[in-house]
């Protein structure tokens, strides 16, 4: 299953996971089919970090699951958090709503990359170490925010939304507006 997220400054594409977050996916794409995002901005962007959107309200305090309430997290060893995953932005656990990010970070502080090292002696996969230090990504929002997707097109547009100048509360000064999200299954 794919997403297609159409915005003005071009297309991305990601390959969702309903098996590792179900529930999620299901939100998601029931969103994106009905129409919910059409429209919508990323109204928080912070460059190396992420891109934030999915907020009707676009202050980053709107918008509600197709279930009307909050519904669980749904964390999996095989979704990290690694540069272009899609995952649900929340205000703590199991508070999931229709708010999703998208990881720009490119690097992972060789700080924490150490920290990783020193775990792997207890059960850290050596394998999650070398992706995240290849690929980049925000482990610390690993079993914190649900992944449910990975970028397989369109991380220029990534790039370049990252890029877009901000203002307050890391709100971009000119819209980045999200047209459409398109839903292959």
């Amino acid at each position: 299953m794919k997403a297609i997220i159409k915005t003005n400054k071009g297309d991305m594409t990601f390959e969702l996971n309903p098996t590792a977050a179900p529930k999620t996916v299901e939100n998601f794409s029931t969103h994106a089919k009905n129409g919910y995002y059409n429209g919508l901005i990323f109204h928080r962007v912070i460059k190396d970090f992420m891109i934030q959107g999915g907020d009707p309200t676009g202050t980053g305090m709107g918008g509600e699951s197709i279930w009307g309430k909050s519904f669980e997290d749904e964390f999996s060893l095989d979704a990290r958090n690694y540069y272009g995953a899609l995952s649900m932005a929340n205000a703590g656990p199991n508070t999931n709503g229709s708010q999703f990010f998208i990881v720009q970070a490119k690097e992972v502080p060789a700080s924490m990359l150490a920290q990783m090292e020193d775990l792997k002696d207890n059960g850290f996969p050596q394998e999650v170490i070398d992706t995240y230090r290849e690929k980049g990504g925000t482990p610390w929002l690993d079993f914190h925010h649900t992944v449910f997707g990975m970028i397989i097109d369109g991380t220029d547009v990534l790039e370049d939304i990252a890029s877009t100048k901000t203002g307050m509360n890391d709100k971009p000064v000119f819209d980045v507006v999200i047209d459409t999200i398109e839903i292959i299954e």
